[in-house]
């Protein structure tokens, strides 16, 4: 791999992997993979892209194996409390997909009634840092047991009491007869950083990137609206627009009372809002998806 080139690792499989796959087919890049399909190439920009392991990327980024990353939050936290880097990387921004609870798990026939009931008890996590922080937070002493994988059968197995483990849907919890009791921690997709400074070359490589993705986080809730109004109603429907900002207004032929207004929202609009704007009226509404939007 060139120095020249900008370096991303992302997760070689799972939710994250296909958000990540996404965001970059979203910002115009085409990736063409290696037969490992472990290493592949961005055909429209100077970039290449690491397939890794989730729990890996933190540590590729921080020790400029790569220069950025996507990572999970928790995944990212988990790796910031273990202090292990000297320069640990940078958190850019969050990518807003890929969200999960890290969520303490009880036996279901345990009645609980707060953080307290877990004094004393072992729990078993993937997550010690966040599960010890959390705990610390609750001012609850436990015994945290480290487990790589298989968490939510450690109270079967009688290695633990209960579990902290990520949870998306809560069917795997269920069929090990657990519930959730506890919310740990909220997490999504991150992008991180190498914290050393880039070369000129792969500085302008990433910023011309960050455009891209920025727009497409700028698209994502963003709509086009367009409606027809009585002229004397353009102030109470620009006030009523989700997160709009000024409305191009425009003159309807042979209507002279009426005019079109046209307006991108940065928020999602709902079918309350088209029927609020129809009360103050609003007619002929039409709202339109934003594929890609540049300030």
């Amino acid at each position: 791999m060139s120095e020249d080139r900008l370096r991303i690792a992302i997760q070689k499989s799972g939710r994250l992997s296909d958000g990540s796959l996404d965001l970059l087919k979203k910002c115009g890049l085409t990736i063409s993979r290696g037969r490992d399909k472990l290493y592949g190439r961005v055909q429209e920009m100077p970039i290449d892209v690491l397939l890794l392991r989730d729990d890996d990327i933190p540590e590729f980024v921080a020790d400029d194996a790569c220069d950025i990353g996507v990572v999970g939050q928790n995944v990212f936290n988990e790796d910031g409390l273990a202090d292990v880097h000297e320069s640990p990387a940078e958190e850019v921004m969050s990518l807003g997909f890929a969200q999960c609870r890290l969520m303490l798990a009880a036996p279901k026939d345990w009645d609980f009634d707060g953080a307290s009931m877990l004094e004393g008890k072992r729990i078993a996590t993937s997550y010690p840092g966040l599960t010890k922080k959390w705990l610390e937070s609750q001012g609850v002493k436990a015994r945290v047991v480290m487990m790589k994988g298989s968490v939510e059968v450690a109270p079967r197995l009688k290695i633990a009491d209960a579990v902290c483990d990520i949870v998306s849907t809560g069917a795997t919890l269920d069929a090990n007869g657990l519930k959730p009791v506890a919310t740990v921690f909220d997490s999504q997709a991150l992008l991180i950083k190498n914290p050393k400074p880039f070369s000129p070359a792969k500085q302008e490589i990433y910023n011309a990137l960050m455009k891209r993705v920025r727009g497409v986080m700028s698209s994502r809730d963003a709509k086009y609206i367009m409606m027809n109004a009585p002229r004397d109603a353009i102030a109470a429907i620009t006030e009523y627009l989700p997160g709009a900002e000024a409305p191009t207004v425009l003159e309807l032929a042979g209507s002279p009372g009426k005019v079109a207004i046209h307006a991108v929202c940065r928020e999602s609009v709902f079918w309350d809002t088209l029927e609020a704007l129809k009360k103050l009226g609003a007619s002929a509404i039409l709202v339109l998806p934003i594929e890609k939007m540049m300030a």
